[in-house]
């Protein structure tokens, strides 16, 4: 609940309004676990709001730490599912890496995430407990979200949307450091335009045409690359923000010059830039990385064709850092 929900709750119960303003403290601000630790609460408040509403905190299942840093946290919810979150310190920022769902119902074929289906979506609140709890084991501020864990978010845009307005107006994240990723659920991007925030749009393209993008991604078949662009064309022009194409690239499959050129003619004058992933290796997955070399060469095609590139900084590899990995292994041990 934003601050305004939780006052409008509190005035409702027949209490002063600067009461919800201290339980939203306890939550945004002091890593509130508990309605009972609201110590400067009375206890007869704290008694009311155990009997009318409900704090539920996300358990930390397991952690992983990589080499340079990078945390992945499995979290548990309240129901028994769970779901990954990755914290991701760089020297001038801390980001982190959220789901939106337990689980995904797009498929893709490269990802660990979809070979085990969509269970549910996430609540606004599950999906900004990931965020306070993730901080809650940084020593730096958290300045930048990434919707690109579990999920599809925008398979689950309602309650995506509310937890952003709550990472922004009382966590204290800047719209313009929340990036939503979607394989590109058409209908969903207009809507998304329509929103007008300054949110940055990563587009999981993966393929420059559409028959290999419909081996790669089965929801893809539902949305031909041509109708892709005009919705990411609307979604640049509505809100001024550069659209993201997130490019994996697996060697033999979608890495060739030609993969390239063709890339190069489905994106150029277009208020965009490209991110090329070398592949990570997922358990039970038959593709493989390309080598550094192949990578540089792809990247050259795009830039000699005018096309902004940029190179994902690989993090978290020696704990599986790729999505539903961490997930997965718990689960099947």
């Amino acid at each position: 609940m934003t601050t305004s929900e939780i006052v409008n709750l509190i005035v409702s119960l027949g209490q002063p309004a600067f009461r919800g303003r201290q339980i939203a403290k306890w939550l945004y601000e002091r890593d509130g676990r508990s309605i009972a630790e609201m110590s400067d609460l009375p206890a007869s408040l704290r008694q009311l709001l155990s009997e009318r509403a409900s704090l539920v905190r996300e358990e930390i299942l397991a952690t992983h730490v990589s080499d340079d840093g990078t945390k992945k946290f499995l979290l548990g919810l309240g129901d028994g599912e769970s779901v990954e979150a990755v914290l991701l310190p760089y020297e001038d920022r801390v980001s982190t890496c959220i789901s939106s769902q337990v689980g995904c119902a797009a498929g893709c074929t490269f990802c660990a995430t979809g070979k085990g289906g969509l269970r549910r979506n996430l609540t606004a609140g599950e999906i900004v407990d990931e965020v306070l709890t993730m901080q809650s084991k940084s020593d730096r501020r958290i300045s930048h979200v990434v919707y690109m864990g579990m999920g599809e978010p925008l398979l689950n845009l309602p309650q995506v949307l509310k937890s952003v307005f709550i990472l922004n107006s009382e966590v204290g994240i800047a719209m313009r450091h929340i990036t939503l990723s979607t394989v590109g659920i058409i209908p969903e991007i207009y809507r998304l335009a329509e929103e007008n925030l300054q949110l940055t749009l990563a587009v999981s393209l993966h393929a420059p045409n559409d028959e290999l993008r419909r081996r790669l991604i089965p929801m893809a078949d539902r949305y031909p690359l041509s109708d892709l662009m005009i919705a990411c064309r609307k979604y640049g022009n509505s809100t001024g923000r550069s659209v993201t194409f997130e490019y994996m690239l697996i060697q033999g499959v979608n890495d060739s010059m030609g993969h390239a050129a063709e890339l190069a003619r489905l994106v150029r004058k277009k208020l965009c830039s490209v991110n090329l992933i070398p592949f990570n290796p997922v358990e039970g997955v038959a593709m493989r990385r390309p080598s550094s070399a192949d990578v540089r060469a792809f990247a050259g095609v795009l830039k000699d064709a005018g096309v902004t590139v940029t190179q994902r900084m690989e993090r978290g590899k020696s704990i599986s850092a790729a999505c539903g990995q961490l997930r997965r292994r718990i689960s099947e041990e």
